[in-house]
């Protein structure tokens, strides 16, 4: 990598020139650096307001970018080990539809776990491509789904042979990591693509130690979500693209569904968190490994708790381990891992990423201080003593195996009635209903309403997880295919 050219933020300087030249403002936004909303401007700072702006040449344009934009897309290919590079301002949801819509089109498959972000399946309904789901293993002690199986991936990709695409989270939210390597070779072999979630893995490419990128592994695309684990801010995403892709139409599908007027204010933030990784990325997630490490071992001490890590690896369905993840099992103190997070939260201040019906997961950063790490363990340790019960009647597995009957568009745009949830058993749904976050769709379109999936939905209302995706903002009624 080179270093003098990583030392660089094309953004971020055109900014700063723009700032000093005191442009009288006649363009949009409205409120004119700052000066039309002050309330506004006192709780986020003169600073910040003066270089929310629109584009104009000096600072290039998102959607044709011929300067600072495009400087900057190609010192991050640098960092990153592409061919390409598309900053995204729309959150990595838009990377992922990004991916799906210019490798499919209506009628296409592409090979993917069931378990992947909604953003996945909302790229079919809005595509029409048809989904060839792979089964994640499981595991059975911590309800878990884990990565993809290269048997069932091998058996996949030979049963349709006319796929675009292979679709693979990597790392999963938990720090599951699949056989991605492999899985690339497979799938080139059979002239595939391979499309890389990897919205919680930006730190693979910049640690020691860490389990292959998607680059590295030759993958065709990846999803990166920087804001997640690289330090930009919320909603500010990087689309790699690797040398079997052609990025001038990747770019056209991008500005089918990305704004027109792309906040500066993430765009400098891509542009500056790309720089502190490149430069300072194996000190910063050397810290990283070494608090998310120390916390696993206290925990563990604690008994009743189960941080896992690297231990859990089989070559396989866990074919490697993100050590940065904190991901702790609660199910054997009697307590949901929502049940915890909830705790947490409004009895002890602490706020971590998630949690579901087994797990939580607390995101670990170089950001974050060891006082910090003692105060979680604490409370763990408070919450073991006040609240451990008997796991008797506990729900032990987040995944359940779908029954897919149409395709996600066929569904979501077929004709369609209300209907109570508790009535809807094996019905066809024509929505999703997912727990936030993560927002891996416990229900999709064109997925039968099996007893399995109302359980769930009941089991996780019950424990407090916030469900989503119903027209119905209750979560009490579901458009399902009339017929």
């Amino acid at each position: 990598m080179d270093k003098f050219l990583q030392e660089k933020a094309p953004i971020f300087e055109a900014l700063k020139r723009y700032k000093s030249n005191r442009i009288v403002r006649f363009d949009v936004p409205g409120h004119k650096g700052g000066r039309g909303n002050r309330e506004l401007t006192n709780f986020l700072g003169q600073d910040c307001l003066t270089v929310d702006v629109n584009s104009m040449k000096p600072l290039d344009n998102l959607s044709h970018p011929t300067s600072v934009i495009k400087e900057a897309e190609k010192i991050a290919s640098e960092a990153f080990g592409s061919k390409n590079t598309f900053f995204i301002v729309n959150g990595t949801t838009a990377a992922v539809q990004a991916m799906i819509m210019s490798t499919c089109k209506t009628g296409d498959k592409i090979i993917m776990p069931r378990n992947v972000h909604r953003s996945a399946i909302n790229a079919l309904i809005i595509s029409g491509a048809i989904p060839v789901y792979v089964n994640p293993g499981v595991d059975k002690k911590l309800g878990i789904s884990l990565g993809m199986p290269l048997s069932h991936v091998k058996e996949a990709i030979l049963k349709n042979k006319d796929a675009k695409a292979v679709l693979v989270n990597n790392p999963t939210y938990y720090g599951i990591c699949s056989n991605l390597d492999k899985i690339v070779e497979m799938a080139h072999e059979n002239n595939m693509l391979v499309l890389v979630d990897e919205a919680h893995g930006t730190h693979f490419y910049f640690g020691d130690d860490m389990p292959i990128s998607a680059m590295e592994a030759n993958a065709d695309m990846a999803a990166v979500s920087m804001h997640k684990t690289g330090g930009s801010l919320t909603q500010s995403s990087f689309l790699l693209c690797g040398k079997n892709v052609n990025s001038n139409y990747v770019r056209q599908i991008i500005n089918l569904t990305q704004t027109t007027s792309a906040s500066y204010l993430l765009l400098a933030s891509l542009d500056l968190a790309r720089k502190n990784l490149s430069l300072n990325g194996k000190d910063i997630f050397k810290r990283t490994m070494d608090l998310a490490q120390y916390a696993r071992e206290e925990i563990n001490n604690l008994g009743g708790y189960y941080a896992f890590s690297k231990e859990i690896i089989d070559g396989d369905k866990v074919f490697d381990f993100d050590e940065t993840k904190l991901s702790i099992h609660t199910l054997d103190i009697g307590l949901a891992g929502i049940e915890v997070y909830d705790i947490l939260r409004d009895e002890y201040g602490i706020q971590i990423e998630f949690g579901d019906i087994g797990n939580i997961l607390a995101i670990i950063s170089a950001g974050d201080r060891i006082l910090e790490i003692e105060r979680l363990i604490s409370a763990l340790s408070e919450i073991k003593r006040l609240y451990e019960k008997d796991k008797i009647g506990m729900l032990e597995s987040e995944y359940i195996d779908p029954e897919v009957v149409l395709p996600p568009q066929r569904a979501f745009y077929g004709s369609k009635k209300p209907i109570s949830i508790d009535n809807s058993l094996g019905g066809i749904s024509a929505e999703f209903i997912m727990a936030y976050p993560p927002g891996i769709p416990i229900l999709a379109p064109g997925e039968r309403i099996t007893r399995n999936v109302l359980d769930y939905i009941y089991y996780a209302k019950e424990k407090g997880s916030l469900l989503t995706g119903t027209q119905d903002m209750k979560i009490e009624n579901i458009y399902v295919l009339e017929g």
